[in-house]
């Protein structure tokens, strides 16, 4: 796996951060969750005039070899059709990117298509589509390093243009497959806990989802040696290549000092890995909603993360991390515009 240098954030400004928030002319602690954003950008940019310059959106698709199982209700053909469509600016995604004036970025790392000719989506292909995890590994090693580098390569072009703020999201029809199955295995949650309706499945196709992922875990863990000695090999083993760039965009977005929006329930799932691979990594990371699909909550728990929202979202995309970005934006605006006691000649009464 390419070294990915993650720094802990430097707490040594805490105190003066807390300080001027605490005399911005409003009742200490009254902001409530704006003031721990606005600390939080604070200590990532290690000043107490933060910025949201530049904010980027990557949005990573890739094609799963599960869902020949019948995992999901959608075809696989939805993920190039729907890449196809955020070309034409149709998608929730773009929608949400022009309204906080968001750079998109549409990266096909691993679609079962052919793009060729088409303007608006950056050529990272791996393979087209990982294989069937059912019946063994979904990806090889080299093409897990490729995947990550694929988004670390990604960050790096969005940090020249001078972006500060990343937001990812996924375009892959059955990833909530392999999302379940690293939180089964990295927070040893009970699979069936871990398992909901995707894009819309039944009882009936809950029930043999669950059928086919714990097939396809029992036998992951009867071919694999001390499957519990290794974070990489379940990654390896049942991730697709849109996730892997995502963990590796969050990594390098770390390293490289960005605020990182995480989205719904399959961020949160990359966003777990990355942490596992770099504990360091989540200080960068704000968890914006926690979604409808079962078991995000538990996941969030799990990894100590607080979301912004709950708004009932399970689309994917980055929409959640997009919806939640005015807030970052106030917690900033509050930091940076608000006058303090002794500016606006109001008695300080803490």
């Amino acid at each position: 796996m390419k070294t990915f240098a993650i720094q802990p954030v430097d707490r040594s400004m805490q105190p003066a951060i807390q300080h001027k928030i605490d005399n911005l002319n409003k009742p200490k602690g009254s902001l409530g969750r704006l003031e721990e954003l606005a600390m939080q950008v604070c200590l990532v940019q290690h000043t107490l005039s933060p910025s949201l310059a530049h904010p980027c959106h990557l949005l990573l698709g890739g094609d799963h070899g599960i869902e020949r199982e019948g995992v999901s209700v959608s075809p696989r053909e939805v993920t190039w059709q729907q890449m196809l469509n955020f070309t034409r600016g149709g998608g929730a995604v773009n929608m949400f990117c022009r309204q906080h004036r968001f750079t998109l970025r549409i990266v096909d790392v691993g679609v079962d298509y052919d793009f060729s000719g088409v303007d608006g989506i950056l050529d990272r292909k791996i393979a087209r589509g990982t294989a069937n995890f059912l019946h063994g590994p979904a990806m090889t090693e080299e093409q897990f390093d490729r995947a990550l580098q694929v988004g670390s390569y990604l960050v790096d072009h969005c940090v020249a243009e001078g972006c500060r703020i990343l937001s990812i999201g996924e375009m892959g029809i059955a990833n909530t497959s392999p999302s379940s199955i690293w939180m089964h295995l990295l927070t040893n949650t009970p699979l069936e806990e871990c398992i909901g309706a995707g894009a819309g499945l039944n009882d009936e196709g809950i029930r043999h989802k669950y059928q086919i992922l714990s097939q396809a875990v029992s036998n992951y863990l009867h071919n694999t040696p001390n499957p519990e000695q290794s974070t990489t090999r379940p990654l390896v083993y049942f991730g697709g290549f849109e996730m892997m760039a995502a963990i590796g965009a969050m990594l390098r977005a770390a390293g490289q000092k960005l605020i990182i929006l995480i989205d719904g329930f399959i961020m949160t799932a990359c966003a777990m890995a990355a942490i596992r691979l770099r504990p360091a990594a989540q200080d960068y990371m704000i968890f914006t909603h926690c979604g409808d699909e079962s078991g995000h909550k538990k996941m969030l728990d799990a990894i100590g993360a607080k979301p912004l929202l709950h708004l009932g979202l399970r689309l994917g995309e980055g929409t959640g991390a997009l919806c939640a970005f005015p807030l970052v934006d106030s917690a900033v605006r509050m930091v940076n515009e608000m006058n303090n006691f002794q500016g606006a000649q109001i008695t300080k009464y803490f």
